[in-house]
């Protein structure tokens, strides 16, 4: 089978800070195929019938690197486009949580996007949102600002010097734009997406 290589867009960033909103206005605005590895992680965890929470996304996520490399994910969401029937301009790919994966998309040609905001915005956007983030992420949802704060540090450096876990900030020193998602303000932050990205 032809693989077809689009444009790529990674986004990364802390969590709430818009990674999906940013995916959605690629999707919308210009025709991407808008995948989130998360979204592939619950997917497969629902198959062996575990519940979606962070730390077996960890855990599944480094166990696919070890098996297929550390682009592994990307990967992933490339076979889904290359399958997907309906034409699309470009594929973006949110959640990206190991530098491998910044390796990866720039190995494609592609651009990694760093979003972030004041942990505080981002966990009062996430309750807020809470209802329409639907009922598969509430074991995330549910938990005190401190706990989100936890799940966060875990997640942006790699554990006991493993290459195959999460280190976000890895992803980040790979990032080729920088955006602050402070406002709650749909339409501004549209904008910038806009303005900061190159698309062919």
């Amino acid at each position: 089978m032809t693989t077809n290589i689009p444009q790529i867009v990674g986004i990364s960033g802390t969590n709430g800070s818009g990674k999906d909103t940013f995916g959605h206005v690629l999707a919308d605005e210009f025709n991407f195929l808008f995948i989130s590895v998360t979204d592939i992680l619950r997917e497969e965890l629902a198959r062996r019938k575990l519940k979606p929470e962070r730390s077996l996304m960890r855990q599944l996520s480094s166990e696919w690197r070890k098996q297929y490399g550390l682009g592994v994910l990307i990967d992933k969401a490339l076979e889904i486009y290359n399958n997907t029937p309906t034409p699309h301009s470009g594929l973006a790919i949110s959640s990206l949580r190991n530098p491998g994966e910044a390796d990866r998309v720039h190995g494609l040609g592609g651009q990694v996007v760093w979003l972030d905001a004041d942990p505080l915005i981002r966990y009062n956007r996430i309750q807020a949102n809470a209802q329409n983030r639907g009922a598969i992420r509430a074991v995330d949802d549910q938990k005190t600002f401190d706990e989100f704060l936890a799940d966060e540090q875990a997640e942006m450096h790699h554990q006991s010097n493993d290459i195959t876990t999460l280190s976000a900030s890895g992803v980040k020193a790979k990032a080729d734009i920088f955006l602050e998602n402070e406002s709650n303000n749909l339409e501004s932050f549209v904008k910038e997406i806009k303005r900061s990205l190159v698309i062919n």
